[in-house]
């Protein structure tokens, strides 16, 4: 029996030294292979490393790790995170010692040369994996697991680097061909490193100083700041040294995204905003956070996983709000170890930090490893795609909006051409038409856009009902019946919108069945009898508006129903009131609204609410949201200056050369102190400036005279003299000295009148001179008293 029992104990001492060397072994990698990443010493980049270091730790990423830590030698005086992570000090190149340019995103690439070129450690590794500081790692990432080789890197997708498409590649690079949409995460081997750093740094100098093409319809930074200047940088680097990517968009996730059926993401970028339910979370605003340094200070608590799971029933979308929390809990874990272990005192007990301490987070947050889905190419993907669907990578859209045969329309129509031309919005656009047979015998606009014409229902033929807005359901009816159209999802918006930057299905998450819109919050009719009375399920009814993505297949079931609904809520004057539908006016002009809501019920079709696709200009901006579309339907202002555009209905903006809106504050001129208001500000100047741009634009199209010449017709001096003209209050009548019947201002016909005096005079004193000999006398001349009349009285208050 004894020896029987020395047996076993030998037996299971053999299986634990066993099983303990699999483990080590699984640790161990063929090759040798190193993490960077780079930031400089503030506090904003300190709690981003301790994010990023625990999760290296708690996901066993093989290899050894080294922070970048770009600082000048006056903030190194007063830093406190050295200890945070295993450092390699680097110059600042924030600003640039030769052109004095404020750019701290080039201490990325300056940061890589430098650790090249003076570590010792760089001497030993064979393959390097860089990240951005405000990340997760989920799982190990191995480059040659990836499927990284020698000269051929693995890089996730950066799809809004529009620059390798046009003139930006063909001037930054001798191999345009060659530019890939890379970032974020980067696999290479040491000597592809070595031969692009350098290149790398050169060329993000290089897009930097190129300010004539930093335009958002070049780069795709809606900013026009040059900000991306960095990857761009390595993007043509790339290229330039004949590096080709193996791109793959499944490897990194942003919270807020909603991962792919079958992906594991091994990845988190918490670059962008993003939200679960009522809690949010964005980087930005924790800049000047010291949460490093104060004890038990952690960022504001996700939901429960318990509570997570109610608030959603796919299981993908289930999944990436997973994601999201499990991002913020990584990072709040990382905080909690951190503080005990510089000091701090044991928190007190709290339901979320024993939460974090449990078993149960510890399961949920053990390394995950790369799936064969995850593993996939976008190459491989784009290849079936070809074979599916005529070669096209992304499904086909076309954006479509609606007007009416007017001048108020049409500036506005010139404005949404100009910024869709601008964003590098995808596909084709058409203006929906809705004119009346006596209007379009009169009507100048016809080559503002792309139209597709449509008869006008702004009287109803039954009822007799002047109701305008009724046109949007019809027009989308009318062209879905009429015209030959090639795309699987349309984008609807309204003619007041002003694009900033492409709105697509792919991006926005927009699919068959599931469409995407904005927020209309005030339409409470949603809520209450309203619903009840004219939707079979007011539980599905989403107040929604603005703008819409949605597949073709769901838009041709639902435009009749859009248009029948709008008919029905419209003749429901019984519930025209305030406290049922929202509408301030009482007036039913908001029914198009709701026909669209309660038209998408009675389908059941739910809509995916995205609030970081519009903003109305005057609203505060969330920190971080690139918002795609400027929505100025509402009257907004900086300081003393407003616009409404309400204001300019009966004024030809776009047949008169050079018209345009009074200019908006200069952005040098603002108040910098709050950055909120700065924000809000900046959007507003943005959206008039842009309509500005567009006009001039369209004016420079026209081949109107230059804007200090004279005008050869009556009608484009008048022009020039009055619309063009700064108004000094929007709310007042025009500055103005026109005659009613458009004849030309008295005070210019007393310039006129004593122009023509002079010149006389002074024939007559020439002829006087040369006949008598005489010295000239003194003329003198009255001017006839001006008469002042208002060009349009009475105009301003309507």
């Amino acid at each position: 029996m004894e020896k029987e029992l020395i047996l076993m104990m030998v037996v299971m001492m053999g299986m634990t030294i066993d099983t303990g060397w699999k483990v080590e072994a699984a640790k161990k990698v063929p090759w040798k292979m190193h993490t960077l990443f780079s930031v400089e010493c503030q506090n904003y980049f300190d709690w981003q490393t301790v994010g990023l270091m625990h999760s290296y730790k708690k996901a066993k990423q093989p290899g050894h790790i080294t922070r970048l830590l770009s600082c000048t030698d006056e903030e190194k005086k007063s830093y406190k995170g050295m200890h945070l992570a295993p450092t390699f000090e680097v110059p600042s190149l924030s600003k640039n010692p030769i052109t004095g340019d404020w750019y701290p995103a080039i201490n990325k690439p300056a940061g890589i040369v430098h650790w090249l070129k003076h570590s010792k450690e760089a001497e030993h590794v064979d393959w390097v994996v860089i990240l951005d500081a405000d990340m997760i790692i989920r799982g190990p990432i191995i480059p040659w697991e990836l499927g990284s080789e020698k000269g051929r890197p693995v890089a996730a997708y950066y799809g809004y680097l529009r620059g390798c498409d046009n003139i930006l590649a063909k001037l930054h690079t001798k191999h345009p061909e060659l530019c890939d949409k890379v970032g974020g995460l980067l696999a290479m081997h040491i000597d592809d490193l070595r031969a692009l750093a350098p290149v790398w740094l050169a060329k993000t100098e290089e897009v930097r100083q190129d300010r004539a093409h930093w335009g958002a319809n070049i780069t795709g930074d809606i900013y026009e700041k040059g900000w991306i200047s960095e990857m761009y940088g390595y993007s043509f680097a790339a290229a330039e040294v004949g590096l080709r990517h193996k791109i793959n968009d499944n490897l990194m996730i942003y919270p807020g995204y909603v991962p792919r059926e079958g992906i594991e993401p091994i990845l988190v970028h918490y670059g962008l905003p993003f939200s679960v339910g009522n809690w949010s979370f964005s980087k930005a605003d924790h800049e000047e956070d010291e949460i490093i340094h104060n004890c038990g200070q952690l960022f504001p608590k996700p939901p429960y996983p318990r509570e997570v799971k109610k608030l959603a029933i796919d299981p993908n979308r289930r999944r990436g709000l997973f994601l999201s929390i499990e991002c913020i809990n990584i990072l709040n874990e990382g905080l909690l170890l951190h503080h005990a272990e510089n000091g701090c005192p044991k928190p007190g007990w709290t339901k979320y930090v024993n939460f974090l301490k449990s078993t149960t987070f510890a399961v949920l947050t053990q390394p995950k490893y790369v799936t064969p889905a995850t593993l996939e190419m976008m190459e491989d993907t784009i290849q079936e795609h070809v074979d599916q669907d005529a070669g096209r990578p992304f499904p086909k859209i076309h954006t479509i909006f609606s007007t009416e045969c007017t001048s108020y329309f049409d500036w506005q129509t010139v404005g949404l051409m100009y910024s869709f031309h601008k964003s590098g919005q995808p596909g084709n656009i058409t203006r929906l038409l809705s004119c009346s047979d006596d209007d379009l015998k009169l009507y100048k606009g016809h080559k503002l856009a792309p139209t597709h014409y449509v008869p006008s229902m702004s009287r109803h033929p039954l009822t007799g009902d002047w109701y305008p807005a009724i046109n949007k359901p019809a027009a989308v009816l009318h062209w879905l019946n009429h015209a030959n159209i090639d795309a699987e999802f349309i984008v609807i918006l309204d003619a007041d919108m002003i694009l900033r930057g492409p709105i697509t299905p792919w991006e926005f998450k927009a699919t068959r069945g599931q469409p995407v819109s904005t927020p209309y919050d005030y339409l409470i009719g949603c809520d209450n009898e309203l619903a009840k009375l004219h939707t079979s399920h007011p539980e599905a009814c989403d107040k929604v508006g603005g703008v819409i993505i949605m597949h073709i297949d769901d838009l041709r079931k639902f435009a009749l129903l859009w248009l029948h609904k709008t008919e029905e809520v419209r003749a429901d004057r019984a519930h025209y009131a305030r406290n049922i539908t929202g509408d301030i006016y009482e007036s039913g002009w908001i029914s198009e609204m709701y026909g669209y809501s309660f038209g998408a019920a009675e389908l059941k079709l739910r809509h995916t609410i995205n609030s970081k696709i519009l903003i109305y200009p005057g609203y505060v901006p969330e920190p971080g949201i690139t918002y795609r579309v400027f929505h100025y339907g509402l009257r907004f202002g900086v300081g003393n200056w407003s616009f409404d555009k309400a204001h300019w209905r009966d004024i030809d903006m776009v047949s008169r050369c050079w018209a345009k809106f009074p200019d908006p504050p200069d952005p040098l001129t603002l108040d910098h102190a709050n950055e909120k208001n700065l924000q809000q500000n900046l959007l507003s100047v943005e959206c008039v400036k842009t309509l500005n741009e567009a006009l001039h634009r369209h004016h420079e199209q026209m081949n109107c005279p230059g804007a200090k010449s004279l005008s050869t017709s009556k009608r484009d001096t008048e022009e020039e003299i009055v619309i063009s003209r700064k108004f000094g209050n929007l709310n007042g009548n025009f500055d103005s000295s026109v005659h009613k019947d458009g004849g030309i201002p008295n005070s210019f016909r007393l310039w006129v009148i004593f122009l023509c005096a002079c010149s006389a005079l002074g024939l007559l004193l020439f002829i006087f001179m040369l006949c008598s000999g005489h010295k000239r006398r003194g003329t003198k001349m009255k001017h006839p008293k001006s008469r002042r009349r208002n060009m349009y009285p009475g105009y301003m208050g309507t």
